[in-house]
């Protein structure tokens, strides 16, 4: 069994042993490249368009490079384990050079935006958001190249409860699932081989997962959960649960893990965010779909910096702001494009959906299951 600090930071699987050991062996994808391009697109049009129907949002321009010291790039964990691209912009000659990032998502960006779209409470926003991950390990679900639909709404400080929490992600399960049924519609031959998407998620506390798994670490209790639940929204990623560590490591300046929200059987549980992870029954693994939360305040963010050692953030221009109340109080989150589209379409890689750069190993591995990598 692997070590409880093992996955707590940084996605994918490890090792090529272990990928070609758990990719199926007998898989042969239902729809061909042709197909499978024009599913994409009526998938992709159907999320954008129910996403914001449910959710009231709009959808505007994201950046794919942002300043470097202005605090809105997203840093994933806590524990420096996965940095963004730096780059310098030699600019006028190098008289006016700028010092600048590629993303690795949107998240904190997004929170300003409410603020220079002129969104009002119960408005918000959503982006075809494409951004770089250098630190992954390039496995059958996890790609340096990053395509989200990166979201943000507007909220009042009485939003900020697991209830609006959970009636959120019951919008987002809603319009996924219907769009594998759009999907189903347009290509009857989806349907029948696996089972039906789950019409309802169940929601988990990851302390309460932790009570049914105690021995395991953190992907390995979400295998076992999921084998019962095969679509589950998993609340508190990032606070300290009963056994001394994270769920799994979230970073400090963005989503709610201290707040106390729910308490049973005397133990008080924190955390106003979560995770969709759903059973992919073509890779027979947990498949993550989406992060999201309620974002921290002024009093939170500064808590969960103290928490993570990293207090000299608040001199950043993004967190001086949340400081100072100049951006809303709000809920967000990240749906992965090419996740969805793995999950929906029955694939068993992301390079299925989206053309990035592999590994010749891995080029090989999926080659000889008859996995088709795009390049």
């Amino acid at each position: 069994m692997k070590e409880k600090t093992a996955d707590l930071a940084g996605p994918g699987i490890g090792t090529y042993e272990e990928v070609e050991q758990i990719l199926p062996t007998d898989y042969t994808p239902i729809l061909n490249p042709k197909e499978t391009q024009i599913a994409l697109f009526e998938v992709k049009k159907y999320i954008e368009e129910n996403l914001a129907k449910e959710l009231n949002l709009i959808r505007v321009e994201s950046p794919l490079i942002v300043d470097r010291d202005s605090g809105m790039n997203d840093y994933l964990d806590r524990d420096g384990s996965r940095t963004p691209i730096d780059f310098h912009i030699n600019n006028d000659y190098n008289k006016n050079p700028v010092e600048a990032q590629v993303v690795q998502a949107a998240t904190k960006w997004k929170r300003w935006a409410l603020k220079q779209f002129g969104m009002e409470v119960g408005e918000g926003l959503f982006t075809d958001m494409r951004a770089v991950r250098k630190d992954y390990f390039l496995d059958h679900d996890h790609s340096s190249y990053v395509d989200q639909w990166d979201w943000e709404k507007v909220i009042t400080a009485d939003d900020r409860n697991l209830d609006l929490l959970k009636d959120v992600v019951k919008k987002l399960w809603k319009v996924i699932v219907g769009a594998g049924k759009h999907a189903e519609e347009l290509f009857p031959q989806l349907k029948g081989k696996y089972p039906d998407f789950p019409e309802e998620l169940t929601f988990l506390h990851a302390e309460e997962i932790l009570e049914m798994f105690p021995d395991l670490p953190r992907k390995q209790r979400e295998t076992e959960v999921i084998k019962k639940y095969p679509a589950i929204f998993i609340i508190g990623i990032g606070a300290i649960l009963e056994d001394g560590y994270p769920h799994e490591m979230r970073a400090a300046d963005y989503d709610d893990w201290v707040s106390p929200t729910i308490k049973k059987d005397g133990k008080q549980m924190y955390g106003l965010n979560g995770d969709i992870l759903v059973w992919n029954p073509v890779t027979k693994r947990r498949h993550e779909l989406t992060s999201m939360g309620i974002r921290v305040t002024k009093e939170t963010l500064k808590k969960q910096l103290e928490i993570t050692n990293q207090l000299d953030f608040l001199e950043l221009p993004y967190h001086k702001m949340i400081l100072a109340d100049e951006i809303p109080l709000s809920i967000g989150g990240g749906i992965g494009q090419s996740r969805t589209y793995m999950y929906l379409l029955r694939k068993a890689a992301l390079g299925e959906c989206s053309v990035t750069v592999w590994p010749k190993i891995l080029r090989d591995i999926c080659a000889d299951k008859k996995i088709h990598l795009l390049q």
